[in-house]
This record gives C-alpha cells, structure tokens and sequence, in this order.
C-alpha cells in the first residue's frame, strides 16, 4: 500500500425511522406506479420520520450504536463531523445537537454540507485530524430527514428519497488496517444540476424559464445520472490507483444508493462486477449523506467485511460534489 493508515474504523451504526413509504403508498399520492418506480430506480420502500423527529434523534441514535461496538464513550471523543443538508436549523449545527444528546462534552463538533458526499467528505475530513495532531476518537455521521424538504406534487422526486442515519467511529490506528486512500472533488460549474432553492438567504431563485423554484429539492434526472457515473469511476479510480490496488483486489463496494440504474452501470464501468456491490436501494430509497454508512453498516453487519478485507465506498451529491474512500478492514 501506499501509506500507512492514521485510523480504523472502529464501529458503525444506524437508525431509520419506522414510518415505512411504500410505492403503492405514493400511488395514492401522485400519478405514478410501483412498476414504474422499480423499473427506473429498484426503490421499493423508503422510511419517513414522524412529527416532531429530528436528524438529531436519529443522529444520536446510531451514533451510540457505533460508540457501542467501538468500545468508545461519548466523553472520549474529541470530535464530531455530521454530513447533512437537512439540519434541526439553519446554525447552530446539527453536530453540536447531537453532542449534547450523547454527552460528549470534551468535543468539538461542525457540520459538512456536501449533499450526499457529505459523510464521505466527513469521514476524510475526520482521517486527517488525525494526520494533523492529537486525536483519539473521532465520531462521523451521515443523517438526513429529506422528506422535509421533498416536494411530494414532483412524482420525478418525491418516489426517490428518505430519511436515515449511519456513524462511524475512527480510532487512531496501531496496524494496518485502516483509511488507505481518499479523494474529494467538486464543480460548481454543476450546481444547477442538485439544490433546495430554498435556503438562499430567504431570495427568491428562479429557473432557466425564468420561474420561481419552491423550496424543496431541484433535480436534472438525466443530467445527475450522467454524471454521477463519470464523477464516482473517476474518485474509485484515484483511490486504487492511490493504493496500489486493482478492482480484481477490491472484496466490496459500497456507493452512495441514489438508484439502481446508476450502481448497474458503476459496476459495468469499473469492472468490479454486482455481485460485489453492495445494494439497499430498493429498502431505503435515496437517503443522501446517509446512504454509504447505514449500508457499510448493513454491509458489516452482514459478514461481507470480515477482517483484511478491503472495501471502496463512493458517493455523489449535489454540488457538484464526489469522493471515494479505499480501507481495510
């Protein structure tokens, strides 16, 4: 390999809400059809918070999963990086909610927002703290509560989201195993593609046809899926090339679940081959910055990283944003 790893990852967790969406419930919504759903995205099921929920009580939900099985107590960590796009408020951050709620006074805590990249670029945010100085613990979280700010009128949206939360807990590393390899990009050449119009400082945006946007999520389906391909061939390729590894080397892939369409393809792209792409989509829909780890954590729990294993993950979000992440486990 290439480097030496600074840190592990030491737990994971997640917490989904119960309320279950199901595709014959959004029949019942807009002018769609669970054949039609299937067929274009492999999303049968999302989950949906209830009233008075916030991405704070799940946060903290799989956050102490993953401190559990990671041995860590919340007095340990020294920070806190929450990925999201839908907040409890616009400031103070989300990860300063969640730090009061697992008791983690002896951190610091700030949130990213990356859009669906955002656990990815928290996760290699985290491993270079741990670079940079003193660091023990580090816990990182991906959690999103999009059904508020989904426009449930916009069939060509509304069947596609969810809400989740996936945590890790990074630990320094004493071996091999480990963060291996990292790569984050951006364009905002491509911001028009994924937004919520809705959080400009309360001023009115208006679309190509000179319209105003409401503000729930704005997406260019075809435009998206172009690329995201490109974006997350391009990050797995650098992280490979990084580690010295091939795609024959690689035992699993765990992307950002946005659609099956777009993992098909990534595995036709990559040569990896599906049967070594881990996939969710079709139970959970597309929860943003809490896609990768509630699946690297579904993925654990399911024996398909067992140690010395090495795994890609790799995401994609509004932005442009995209990044991958090369550990062995």
């Amino acid at each position: 390999m290439s480097q030496i790893p600074v840190s592990f990852i030491a737990g994971t967790g997640l917490s989904v809400p119960e309320k279950i969406l199901t595709n014959k419930d959004i029949e019942k919504i807009v002018d769609t059809t669970d054949e039609w759903i299937v067929s274009r995205t492999g999303i049968k099921t999302r989950h949906i918070v209830s009233e008075g929920v916030l991405t704070s009580d799940i946060s903290k939900e799989a956050s102490e999963i993953a401190l559990k099985e990671a041995g860590v107590s919340p007095e340990e960590l020294d920070f806190i990086i929450l990925g999201t796009v839908s907040g409890d408020v616009s400031f103070p951050a989300t990860a300063c909610y969640v730090q009061e709620k697992i008791g983690a006074v002896n951190a610091a805590a700030f949130d990213i927002t990356a859009a669906c990249s955002g656990f990815l670029y928290s996760l290699i945010i985290g491993n270079g703290l741990f670079a940079a100085g003193n660091v023990e613990n580090i816990l990182v979280i991906g959690a999103e509560t999009l059904s508020r700010i989904t426009n449930w009128k916009d069939r060509n949206t509304c069947v596609l989201f969810g809400d989740g939360a996936g945590a890790a807990v990074l630990k320094k590393s004493k071996g091999d195993k480990g963060i291996l390899a990292t790569f984050m990009k951006s364009d905002g050449r491509l911001s028009q593609l994924l937004m919520n119009p809705g959080s400009i400082n309360g001023q009115v945006v208006l679309d190509s046809k000179g319209e105003k946007m409401l503000p729930f999520i704005n997406m260019q389906g075809r435009e998206v899926f172009k690329n995201a391909i490109r974006s997350m061939e391009e990050a797995i390729s650098n992280v490979l090339e990084q580690g010295n590894v091939s795609i024959e080397d690689i035992d699993l892939l765990v992307p950002h679940q946005a659609n099956v369409r777009i993992l098909d393809l990534l595995a036709e792209r990559t040569g990896i081959g599906k049967g070594k792409i881990f996939i969710n989509v079709d139970r959970y829909g597309n929860t943003s910055s809490a896609s990768v780890p509630i699946a690297l954590h579904e993925a654990r729990k399911e024996g398909l990283l067992p140690e010395g294993s090495l795994c890609v993950m790799a995401a994609f979000g509004g932005g442009f944003t995209w990044g991958a992440v090369l550990v062995r486990f």
